[in-house]
C-alpha cells in the first residue's frame, strides 16, 4: 500500500457477510440496524465487495468484524478468514481482527491474529460483547495488544445495533462510556486507543481523554459531519486535529456522503483536513 496514492484512509468499515453467505449479526438486529441508519446500499459487504468498492475510490479501508459470541448468542465471522482474503486486496484493504474478551484463550489468539494473520489492529464493541473495558481481567489481553505494537479500536457512545427494539435486545450501553477507557490508556500507556465515533451522550468524556493521553485517538464514523456535536468539530479543526481519524462506518453510511458533508464544514481548515483524512492514520496504523 502506499499512501501517496490514496485519497483517504477510512478508518471504520465493517464486513458483514464471510464468503458462505453468514452474516454478522442475526436477522433481527440487523434489520434493525438497517433501519436505524436508513442505509441505502449493499448492508452485507463481503470483503471481495469492500474491495472493490474502495479501489474505484483510491480510499483505503480499515475493515474488520466484532466476535460477540458470548454477548449476542450468534457465531462470529472469522477475523482470520477476513485477513486471509484482505491479504489479496492489500493495495487497499488493512485487517483488524476481533476476539471475544470473554474467550479465556482471547489473548493467545490476538497474538495469531498478528503474527501469522498479519492484522494490523483489533476491534471492540464493549456494548455488543457485554463487557466493561476497565475491568482488570482484560488486562492480559491489553497487554498482548500493547505488546504486538497494535492499536485497538473501541466503539463508543450510543449503538444502533439493537435500536428500536424491546429492551434494545439487551445491550447495555453503559459498557460504551469512553471514560472506561481512561483506566486503560493511563495503564498502558503503549497501547494506542481510538474511541470510535461521536460518543454521545459522552462527548466531552472522549474529547477530555484525548486531550489528556497522548495515546488516545477519535475516529469520526458512525454520523454525518453535519450532525457532530459542535465541540467535537472545534475540537477536530483545533487542539485535536492530530487525534482524530477519518471514518465512515460503511456500510451503513457511505464513505461518499461522510466525505461530502465533511467538505461542507468551513469551519475545518485545510491542514486539518489533511490530517484527518489521511495522515493521522497513516501514522497510528505505521504505514
Amino acid at each position: 500500500m502506499n499512501p501517496d496514492t490514496l485519497a483517504a484512509i477510512d478508518f471504520h468499515v465493517h464486513v458483514e457477510q464471510d464468503a458462505h453467505g453468514h452474516l454478522a449479526l442475526d436477522g433481527e438486529l440487523m434489520d434493525a440496524s438497517a433501519a436505524y441508519f436508513k442505509a441505502g446500499t449493499n448492508r452485507t459487504p463481503t470483503v471481495e465487495d469492500l474491495a472493490a468498492y474502495y479501489r474505484e475510490r483510491s480510499i483505503a479501508a480499515v475493515i474488520f468484524t466484532v466476535d460477540a459470541t458470548r454477548g449476542l448468542g450468534h457465531p462470529a465471522l472469522s477475523s482470520e478468514a477476513i485477513a486471509d482474503a484482505a491479504r489479496e486486496h492489500a493495495d487497499v484493504l488493512i485487517p483488524f481482527g476481533s476476539v471475544d474478551p470473554h474467550d479465556p484463550d482471547a489473548a493467545e489468539r490476538a497474538r495469531r491474529l498478528v503474527t501469522d494473520h498479519g492484522v494490523r489492529g483489533f476491534k471492540f464493541h464493549p456494548s455488543l460483547q457485554a463487557f466493561e473495558p476497565d475491568d482488570q481481567r482484560y488486562y492480559p489481553l491489553y497487554e498482548t495488544i500493547q505488546d504486538l505494537g497494535v492499536p485497538a479500536l473501541f466503539h463508543t457512545g450510543q449503538t444502533g445495533i439493537g435500536a428500536g427494539l424491546p429492551g434494545g435486545r439487551g445491550i447495555k450501553l453503559r459498557y460504551s462510556n469512553p471514560i472506561l477507557l481512561d483506566d486503560v490508556a493511563a495503564d498502558f500507556p503503549g497501547l494506542t486507543i481510538v474511541l470510535a465515533h461521536p460518543s454521545v451522550p459522552w462527548q466531552d468524556e472522549a474529547i477530555s481523554i484525548a486531550t489528556h493521553k497522548a495515546n488516545v485517538y477519535i475516529d469520526l464514523s458512525g454520523w454525518s459531519p453535519k450532525y457532530f456535536p459542535p465541540q467535537l468539530v472545534r475540537a477536530a479543526g483545533s487542539i485535536l486535529k492530530h487525534k482524530v481519524l477519518f471514518g465512515s462506518d460503511f456500510p451503513v453510511l457511505t464513505p461518499d456522503r461522510w466525505l461530502s458533508d465533511f467538505n461542507a464544514l468551513d469551519t475545518i481548515k485545510p491542514e486539518a483536513r489533511d490530517l484527518i483524512l489521511k495522515q493521522n492514520a497513516t501514522r497510528v496504523l505505521g504505514l
